[in-house]
């Protein structure tokens, strides 16, 4: 597998772009002394190798969901990675892993009211092969979200990995 690389210069894009999403390339380019053809193209690249992804992010407490819970499931042995797909295909869930520890795997649902949670949980969830059960935790307070993995710091993105790519080498 052919493992991407980033340079410094990139690393600093992906920090300017993390801060604010919508920068022009004139404005990357301005910031890091380069010309602005090559911020566009560095920025595509990035985008292609699946290193970074630009999107608009709303809070789904203000747009009509009004319950957010994190959801810890114990699965039938060998079944966790074809639970986590099809947990992964239900509209509700915004982030599902396979993990290690007490539960086989770990959802965040977001949903729009309790009705719309029980029916998740109890006619969805439960009936994936390979689920045995659940345990829901509702949100009450978010501490912290974060979307800046590595800002101020490009040396972190050493050793990056998604769940379905290899680790991303940082060129310095």
């Amino acid at each position: 597998m052919n493992t991407p690389s980033i340079d410094t210069i990139d690393a600093k894009i992906i920090e300017l772009l993390q801060k604010d999403g919508r920068l022009p390339y004139r404005q990357i380019a301005e910031a890091l002394d380069i010309p602005a053809s090559s911020a566009r193209y560095r920025v595509q690249r990035l985008e292609e190798a699946g290193i970074l992804q630009i999107v608009g992010i709303a809070n789904p407490m203000r747009i009509g969901f009004d319950r957010m819970a994190m959801v810890g499931i114990h699965t039938r042995a060998g079944t966790a990675r074809s639970v986590c797909q099809a947990v992964a295909a239900l509209p509700q869930t915004s982030y599902v892993i396979v993990t290690s520890g007490r539960y086989d795997v770990i959802v965040e649902v977001i949903c729009k009211d309790t009705e719309d949670f029980t029916r998740l949980m109890h006619d969805q969830l439960h009936a994936i092969d390979g689920v045995l059960s659940t345990e829901s935790f509702f949100v009450l307070e978010v501490g912290k979200l974060a979307y800046g993995w590595g800002v101020g710091n490009p040396p972190m993105l050493h050793g990056v990995v998604s769940a379905d790519t290899a680790p991303v080498e940082l060129d310095e």
